[in-house]
């Protein structure tokens, strides 16, 4: 059990580079299955999560070298179905080797995972998007068994805009018989980094970052190179810790219409921007001001992912904020700590209200989940005293070395 030790107080400046975005490369580690050759990934983040993804495709046997950044995936001998329990229950991004397994071997067997404990996150939109494919699908005993003779294509309404869902349905269809429509499909920036990896090894896919993907099924893919889009949820957390202590950031390797909702709502905050190219400049007031509503929303709607790192800088803002939560039921863990930090949070529901206050007080609190804890840490960094954040291992699934890029920009942190 690690933790942080935060000495608040300090304001941020400086500058950072944006490292690889964690939601793009546990799918596309997964999509390596398909082809049954070598694939190179560039600019891959070193976190939990991707460790853990590694270390399932070594056990289902690909061979996998990592060098940096960059990790090297060949999946050209014989592959396994079962995904070991011990992996899956680790990181619920693991459900996609689903649609990718079925896709390469026709069969897949893995329990129900596991991750952050944010509330139902049913998987039935993947299972009946597994199952118009021709795959049929069993469920018993806390597993998922899935097996079919021939994937065929589908048209698939999603009935919520699920990535995970589009995700699996799309993996599942590179080789299917036929054409694959899938409607009311996820938008997000890495869904359209998986159609643009699968594109390079061979898949015929278009439509990612629409509400309409076209699969036409191929019966080969080959080899390729891909680099992994930049962390738009790390980003996002760094403009915030940045603005909770009225300080400065410039980042560098961002792309900037990925982060465009959690621009708009720190503008209104009072920060100001500066962007060029692959980089953005935000420098923020002393105090910023309370946002009327907060509503998340699938893409390009405000992050769910965000939610939490945001509710720690309103907690200082000036006035009164409403966030309204409508991605997840139980993404509100980290409030009980942040009012025990000196926070004005009241919660109803899904509905969190918010009056900023001028300071928070260092204490010592407990990350619950990923962004949870990052919301945490930026408590910390803007509160009066020393805080500890324990649990440091939900924040090390999302963050790479977290404490070293604060430290790059001024915080007193450490970590133990």
């Amino acid at each position: 059990m690690g933790k942080y030790i935060i000495n608040g107080g300090r304001r941020l400046q400086g500058q950072l580079r944006v490292s690889g975005a964690k939601n793009s490369v546990l799918p596309i580690f997964a999509a390596t299955i398909l082809s049954g050759r070598e694939s190179v990934i560039y600019n891959c983040p070193v976190l939990k999560d991707a460790e853990i993804m590694i270390e399932i495709l070594r056990s289902l046997g690909c061979k996998v070298k990592r060098e940096g950044k960059v990790v090297t995936v060949d999946s050209s001998g014989d592959m396994g179905y079962k995904v070991p329990d011990e992996l899956v229950r680790k990181t619920r991004s693991s459900i996609v080797l689903l649609g990718a397994l079925v896709s390469r071997v026709k069969k897949a067997i893995i329990c129900f995972p596991g991750g952050c404990d944010i509330g139902p996150r049913p998987i039935d939109l993947h299972l009946k998007g597994l199952e118009k494919l021709g795959v049929r699908v069993e469920e018993h005993n806390g597993y998922i068994y899935c097996e079919a003779d021939e994937i065929k294509g589908s048209k698939i309404h999603l009935d919520y805009p699920s990535v995970g869902a589009t995700e699996n349905i799309l993996l599942a269809a590179v080789y299917a018989k036929g054409t694959t429509i899938i409607t009311n499909a996820a938008k997000e920036p890495e869904i359209v980094d998986l159609q643009n990896f699968l594109n390079k090894i061979g898949a015929n896919i278009e439509g990612a970052g629409t509400d309409n993907i076209i699969i036409e099924g191929v019966k080969h893919l080959t080899s390729g190179e891909h680099t992994i889009i930049p962390d738009r949820i790390v980003a996002g957390t760094y403009l915030i810790a940045a603005a909770a202590t009225g300080g400065s950031v410039n980042l560098v390797d961002v792309n900037i219409e990925h982060i465009r909702p959690i621009i708009f709502k720190l503008k209104e905050s009072g920060c100001t921007f500066k962007t060029y190219g692959n980089m953005a400049y935000m420098a923020a007031p002393e105090r910023v001001k309370a946002l009327d509503i907060v509503r998340t929303l699938p893409y390009p709607g405000f992050p769910t992912d965000i939610q939490a790192p945001l509710m720690s800088l309103l907690s200082i803002a000036d006035g009164t904020s409403m966030i309204i939560e409508t991605v997840f039921e139980n993404r509100f863990k980290h409030v009980d700590d942040l009012v025990s930090m000196g926070a004005d949070i009241r919660v109803d529901g899904r509905i969190a209200v918010v009056k900023g206050k001028r300071n928070l007080t260092g204490t010592e609190v407990s990350a619950k989940d990923l962004r949870g804890g990052a919301a945490l840490v930026i408590a910390g960094l803007c509160a009066e005293g020393r805080t500890i954040v324990d649990n440091t291992e939900h924040i090390d699934r999302g963050y790479e070395n977290l404490n070293l890029s604060l430290l790059q920009l001024g915080a007193d942190i450490t970590k133990e």
